[in-house]
């Protein structure tokens, strides 16, 4: 069988149906294409052209609309990932903290190099720009769940952990399951484990501790000033524009005035 003919088999009509399913629940239906997407990667472990021309005819989209798409966001892959998807934040904090250190390390020990895979094909690894957890850096992701606070050799145990089978859980939320499922539940088909684990960690709730200790409250609905009439979202294109132009005065009249 051919890498295309494999490509077709895999987009089956179930799988046409449950795209379906995803596109049916937007009113304009090109909005579904991030997620099938993802069920197109939960399947074929990758975007294959094959999925981006199915998604395009499903979504009465041109080919090259989709693969723009694609393209874009570093979260759809054009070549097949492992079983688990490593993404190690360098960004800044976690640099400091030793992100690329735990990068480094990892790369010696999997013997790959960014956005590689192993032989074996169970890891692929990538440097990522943020994993949005600075607060337990340096952060590693295991098919986007969080590993905090970690090192070079608790990188490397966690990975071994998992090519060799054994049950990872993820830091603040579930255990950890395979690049496929994952992606499949990014298409919008729940797994049930969303409330699997803490969620939000003690440095994550510094902020709320002290806000309860001191008696801070967020003011009340109706105590927070209206919308001036002109700042009201614009109905037309026209009051769009005239709108933008209002804010721009006034914004380049303040900034003379505290000259």
């Amino acid at each position: 069988m051919s890498g295309e003919e494999r490509a077709t088999d895999e987009l089956n009509t179930e799988v046409r149906e449950e795209l379906q399913q995803i596109a049916d629940r937007y009113p304009h239906s090109r909005s579904a294409l991030l997620p099938m997407l993802h069920l197109v990667q939960s399947i074929q472990g990758q975007v294959t052209p094959e999925g981006i021309e199915l998604c395009a005819e499903m979504l009465d989209l041109s080919a090259a609309e989709v693969s723009g798409v694609a393209t874009f966001y570093t979260m759809y892959k054009r070549r097949k990932v492992g079983d688990y998807h490593v993404g190690v934040c360098t960004n800044t904090l976690c640099a400091v903290m030793g992100g690329d250190q735990i990068l480094e390390r990892l790369k010696e020990h999997l013997d790959v190099g960014n956005d590689e895979t192993t032989d074996d094909g169970k890891i692929t690894l990538e440097h990522v720009e943020c994993n949005a957890a600075c607060d337990y850096a340096p952060v590693v992701m295991v098919n986007w769940e969080f590993m905090d606070n970690q090192t070079p050799e608790s990188a490397v145990e966690f990975v071994e952990d998992l090519r060799e089978g054994k049950e990872v859980r993820s830091t603040r939320g579930p255990g950890i399951c395979t690049w496929r499922q994952a992606e499949r539940v990014l298409a919008g088909f729940p797994d049930d484990l969303a409330d699997e684990g803490p969620g939000a960690g003690p440095a994550s709730l510094v902020g709320l501790e002290i806000a309860r200790e001191n008696g801070w409250r967020a003011p009340a609905t109706d105590a927070r000033p209206s919308a001036r009439p002109e700042a009201a979202t614009a109905d037309t294109t026209e009051g769009a524009a005239e709108q933008a132009d209002t804010s721009r005065a006034e914004t380049e009249t303040k900034g003379q005035v505290d000259k």
